[in-house]
């Protein structure tokens, strides 16, 4: 059956076009029910269908068999509820899921996941191409309203089909809504209907899942009542209405993690002097949360503030308090330079809220019996949220994961509701969850489906496979890497050739062998984007079968390689490159310790040896052509844990050694990614997968450049170039370790490196490597970009064949910003994971006393590094009900000035670190001031510790 609509419209030229929409009709779309003789228990596709016998909880308001059917809201606020494994056979209307997709892409792909899970027994039923529900849009209704209807026709037709079975027991379709209009149509039309907290409460053997219903109103509008803390929110219509004419900016809100009343706003678009918007006081923030894209306004420039320097967590108890509040907020208001001052701006309203399921514990309440508690999520960045449970006795001690229902204005934290248990906070497997889960890494088992894709064991490389590729196999062909590296990416040769000249090879794994575009592979490896590397677990982005077995370029094995050949003088002068896909044995898998060995022997003078010490004698002169070009040789305190064979707890943390030869494979890598960047970029202008570091803007080096001059020496910021002079320059007969505090600190100073489509932008020096084009190529277990250079590499030489996505830029820059947000929080995850791990090793450790260096002064607190663990950490000078010492904060030096004694930036210290357990929510390293002593009976607070570990521009991979 086919129906059809007829209408005009007007075309950009002003032409008047008659345009006919077809929309189709069937009568054998099956319901679902596996109890169904009129369908034949048919489900749609390979969708699991509904079960014959519900095996759904009891119910006291439905006693006998039933499915339940949620509206669009009910289904978008309560998908928490929707996934709990006591909820099964529901029917999910086409309807639903369309609005659900236009509304919510994270709550559309969650409900698509479960109803791909045969245990739930969810069925889509497409009621908007069956001919008995499908209904037009009447005049004057609104689409809501129409939709609306849909649903109520929908049910009442599942409803009169079921009953045309011959099972003795009919099953009732119920329909589920928190809209009390659309309620009360359906009862007046005969439909069993409830809202989903009276369905939920009538499961009497399931009283937890009362913890999980989202607080929200009938329309799924904030609950409100009281008295009002914040500004309402302007209408979204208005927003844009502002946005376009230019009263207000859109952007993206980033919380300050160290200071809860302050945030900056990242403007979208070309506001290119507004790039950065200050928001500061707790009404000024209205509400927002972290990663929201919000709409500002812009104070008055007699308004504007600088940003603050003070150190300020959320520690209030009462959750409706806010008059500490103002207090703190005076605090912010000191008197500053001009020059400091930034925009600044109020919230104005929410464009996109961007909330996640947050991770962290209950601050149980301290009322009797109370069900309202106060969650404190584990990023400090998000404010603690307001949720009912009755389950608060268990919960004490757990971390547990809570989502966000809304924010009204009466009330100082957002409403939320529990999600779910992770297990004991401190315990390892737990912690690993939470900072995975906060992190946003995907670290699920790989599913079936993806593993259908690998290839069957026993494999062996075929004669086919020789065809196409060049056999290498006779090369000394080595890798270098680190200790207990099992994803061997990379290889290298190095041997004269008849002419005197060099060959020098780097063979990467051919990854893209065995990933092919568009499988379940391929997606689940682009959805990852990039191996995770924890201390003691590594999160691979391709099954392990791949990633340390066949990809892996393991000693004495036939391995397929992507090889990068040059012909070198001995100067290091490429004089020809070629890429050939090959097959490679290498003959020896060796640690940079036992390669630096072989280097340094006297007696050893294989082929293996010989191949090293060609390629390190070439490393060094491409290091120092690099370096002359204006490269940068920045530092980062990074750190090694021995772990316990039995405990698998850290036994002991030493900053790691880099040696000769980590600098030679470095040398190398980078040298093969810039050979290929110009291969592909030659061959495919508009397509090319490249990677930018972006050139600091200059105000990122205030605080390098004071740092410095407070030490009598200049660093210069023109050009990387001038950047890398002058910090060569820098040196102090006296202070060796200053040099390196300066590279660390100008490490803090530089920009992400990011990933970008060549025919999407126009500028792509690399910055730290001083490179006009740079790419990924050398990590293809690790790095999903790595994949898509090799396949453009591969077109390129006529190895492989295209297909559309990869000639498609728009779709190669939105997989960019998905690789980069990956890349971004797999470095965010490994720093955390070093943390935790620290807070282990200094449990057992106990009392220390460690000299310390000042990275960093704020206006209450010094920020310190101390060299021996690579760990950082601050020192307050203020503390909670004790008295607080005399501070002067000098921003120009910088400098602080504590009852006298003054501290700068890069002074030496001595401080007295334990761990502090007391807060088990956040463990943190108690760092205290020894010397020097600060007169009085002053002991300045503790604070946390983080491993820092700023990555460099780019750097070998850390395995």
């Amino acid at each position: 059956m086919l129906t059809s609509r007829t209408f005009v419209k007007r075309t950009r030229a002003g032409a008047v076009v008659k345009v006919v929409r077809e929309h189709y009709l069937r009568d054998d779309i099956a319901c679902g029910a596996a109890a169904c003789r009129l369908c034949c228990g048919s489900g749609s596709g390979s969708a699991p269908g509904l079960e014959a016998r519900p095996s759904g909880p009891a119910s006291s308001l439905c006693p006998g068999p039933h499915f339940l059917l949620p509206d669009t809201n009910l289904l978008l606020h309560q998908i928490d509820i929707l996934e709990d494994p006591v909820i099964k056979n529901v029917i999910v209307l086409q309807t639903v899921l369309q609005e659900v997709r236009h509304r919510s892409a994270p709550v559309y792909k969650r409900i698509r996941d479960v109803i791909q899970n045969p245990e739930k027994h969810f069925y889509s039923f497409t009621n908007e191409h069956h001919r008995e529900t499908y209904i037009e849009q009447n005049r004057g209704e609104t689409s809501n309203d129409r939709n609306d209807r849909a649903i109520r026709v929908a049910v009442k037709w599942y409803n009169e089909h079921l009953k045309k079975t011959e099972d003795e027991d009919k099953i009732q379709v119920i329909l589920l809504t928190n809209d009390r209009s659309n309620k009360e149509k359906a009862l007046e039309e005969g439909i069993t209907a409830y809202t989903c907290e009276e369905y939920i409460k009538s499961l009497t053997a399931n009283p937890e899942l009362v913890d999980r219903l989202a607080c929200v109103s009938d329309e799924g509008k904030e609950i409100e009542s009281g008295k009002v803390i914040f500004p309402e929110h302007i209408p979204l219509s208005k927003l844009q209405q502002g946005i376009k004419s230019g009263i207000y900016l859109q952007g993206t809100y980033r919380a300050n993690r160290e200071n809860y009343l302050e945030a900056t706003v990242w403007v979208h678009g070309d506001a290119e002097e507004n790039k950065e918007i200050i928001i500061q006081g707790l009404k000024h923030l209205n509400r927002a949360i972290h990663e929201d894209v919000v709409a500002v306004e812009l104070l008055a420039k007699d308004e504007w503030v600088a940003p603050s320097s003070v150190v300020l967590q959320d520690d209030g108890q009462n959750e409706e308090d806010i008059e500490n509040e103002e207090e703190k907020e005076n605090i912010l208001k000191t008197s500053v330079n001009k020059d400091m001052l930034r925009p600044t701006g109020r919230v104005v309203g929410i464009i996109k809220r961007n909330w996640r399921p947050y991770c962290g514990m209950l601050s149980k309440s301290q009322i009797k019996e109370a069900r309202r508690h106060l969650f404190t999520p584990a990023d400090r960045r998000i404010p603690r949220i307001r949720i009912e449970t009755r389950q608060a006795d268990t919960l004490e001690g757990q971390r547990i994961i809570v989502a966000i229902d809304g924010w009204p204005r009466n009330s100082r934290y957002p409403n939320g509701h529990f999600v779910k248990n992770l297990g004991s906070a401190g315990d390892k497997e737990t912690e690993t969850e939470v900072l995975l889960l906060e992190h946003d890494v995907p670290h699920q088992a790989f599913s079936q489906a993806v593993l259908s894709f690998l290839p069957k064991m026993p494999w062996s490389i075929t004669e086919e496979d020789m065809k196409h590729r060049e056999d290498l196999r006779h090369l000394s062909v080595c890798s270098v890497d680190p200790p207990g590296c099992t994803d061997i990416d990379d290889a290298l040769h190095c041997r004269e050739i008849g002419n005197g000249n060099l060959e020098v090879g780097v063979h990467i794994a051919d990854v893209s062998h065995f990933i092919r575009p568009g499988n379940a592979l391929d997606e689940e490896s682009v959805k990852r984007g990039t191996t995770v590397y924890l201390c003691e677990k590594r999160i691979d982005m391709v099954p392990e079968l791949l990633s340390s077995n066949l990809c892996s370029l393991r000693s004495n094995v036939d391995r397929l390689a992507f090889s990068c050949i040059w012909e070198m003088n001995h100067k290091a002068e490429i004089l020809k490159t070629r890429f050939t896909k090959s097959i490679i044995n290498s003959k020896a898998s060796l640690t940079y310790a036992e390669a630096q060995m072989r280097i340094d022997s006297a007696t050893m003078n294989d082929d293996i040896t010989v191949s090293l010490r060609g390629l390190n004698k070439l490393a060094k002169v491409l290091k120092k052509k690099r370096i002359d070009n204006g490269a940068l040789t920045l530092a980062s305190p990074e750190v090694r844990f021995h772990m316990d064979s039995e405990t698998h707890d850290p036994i002991d943390l030493q900053t790691k050694e880099l040696k000769e030869t980590n600098s030679m494979v470095e040398e190398f890598m980078l040298l093969a990614n810039i050979s290929v960047a110009q291969k592909i970029y030659d061959e495919f202008p508009e397509f090319a997968l490249l990677r930018k570091h972006p050139a600091p803007p200059p105000s990122n080096y205030d605080i390098l450049v004071k740092a410095a001059k407070s030490k009598n020496l200049e660093i210069r910021t023109d050009s990387a170039k001038a950047l890398a002079e002058s910090l060569d320059k820098a040196e102090s007969p006296t202070f060796p370790y200053l040099n390196t505090l300066l590279r660390i600190l100008t490490t803090r100073c530089m920009m992400q490196a990011v990933y970008f489509c060549s025919g999407m932008d126009n500028d792509f020096h690399h910055y730290g490597l001083a490179s006009p084009i740079y790419t990924h190529f050398t990590s293809p277990i690790r790095r999903y970009a790595d994949i898509i250079v090799h396949r453009l590499l591969a077109v390129a030489i006529g190895a492989d064949s295209t297909y559309p996505e990869l000639t498609d830029k728009h779709k190669l820059a939105e997989m960019c910003k998905n690789l980069n947000y990956r890349h971004k929080m797999a470095q965010y995850a490994q720093r955390a994971s070093v943390a935790f791990h620290t807070q282990l090793f200094f449990k057992t450790k106990g009392v220390v006393n460690e000299d310390a260096y000042i990275l960093f002064v704020r206006k209450n607190a010094i920020v310190v590094l101390i060299p021996k663990y690579g760990l950082e950490g601050t020192v307050f000078f203020e503390e909670k009900d004790k008295p607080t010492p005399k501070l002067e904060y000098n921003s120009e030096v910088p400098s602080l000035t504590v009852e006298g004694i003054t501290f700068h930036v890069f002074d030496k210290v001595k401080v007295n670190i334990t761990l502090d357990d007391s807060n088990i929510q956040h463990q943190k390293m108690r760092m205290v001031l020894v010397e020097p002593k600060i007169p009085g009976n002053y002991m300045p607070a503790s604070v946390s510790a983080e491993t820092s570990s700023k990555d460099e521009p780019e750097k070998k991979k850390k395995k």
